[in-house]
């Protein structure tokens, strides 16, 4: 089955522009366009999408705004991949807390564009993690520090995996450096995001960076 995306952008040329790069994959299928985020709900709620591509600065409804309410209100919802014009915006920032799941530049060339729907898609890796790093360190001390992460009560081997995904590894790259299955990483990564209370590795790394647990400088 293909991975099916909805586009949401207020720039009708940056919609164009997304569909002919992402349609010309055999693997890849855009089954729907908005121009704000205040239609994503309804589109979400019709079409199902895998991924949602979304600008992050619309008119009316901005993509943080209707990323929380994607997450908040549609059961099962889809993969979220904020669209910006700019890498280090803390708008992308505060789009990646309320629950994306990564992030795109406008001007990424057609194969990082493709790369990255698929990666979100598959969940099994961190998009751009010196990105995110990077972004953790500029905005994250503009929010009030999040507890140490002793409470939720990581073993040792699930800190470790913590400590891969905020570098950006794969579970089959993590299985290799822990010398583990890709099964044990798996199970070790559910913990991880199910004992954080994260929707994703995106939501897990950044809660590691503003608790201190994990350096972003």
């Amino acid at each position: 089955m293909p991975v099916t995306v909805l586009l949401v952008d207020d720039e009708p040329l940056v919609r164009a522009g997304l569909r002919a790069v992402l349609e010309a994959q055999p693997d890849i299928e855009v089954v729907g366009e908005a121009a704000d985020g205040a239609a994503v709900i309804p589109l979400v709620r019709q079409l199902r999408p895998d991924v949602v591509a979304m600008d992050v600065r619309m008119p009316l409804m901005d993509g943080i705004e209707a990323t929380r309410a994607v997450l908040r209100t549609v059961d099962a919802p889809p993969r979220i991949l904020v669209v910006t014009t700019f890498e280090e915006d803390e708008y992308v920032y505060e789009a990646l807390r309320a629950g994306a799941d990564g992030f795109l530049l406008k001007r990424a060339r057609p194969a990082e564009i493709v790369h990255a729907v698929r990666l979100v898609a598959e969940g099994e890796s961190l998009l751009f993690p010196a990105s995110v790093r990077r972004l953790a360190a500029r905005y994250g001390d503009n929010h009030p520090p999040r507890g140490g992460l002793s409470e939720a009560g990581l073993t040792e081997r699930e800190a470790d995996v913590l400590r891969l995904m905020a570098r950006g590894l794969s579970n089959a790259e993590m299985a290799a450096r822990l010398i583990v299955g890709t099964e044990t990483v798996k199970s070790h990564v559910s913990a991880v995001l199910a004992k954080l209370g994260a929707r994703d590795r995106t939501q897990a790394v950044i809660a590691a960076y503003e608790s201190g647990f994990v350096t972003p400088a």
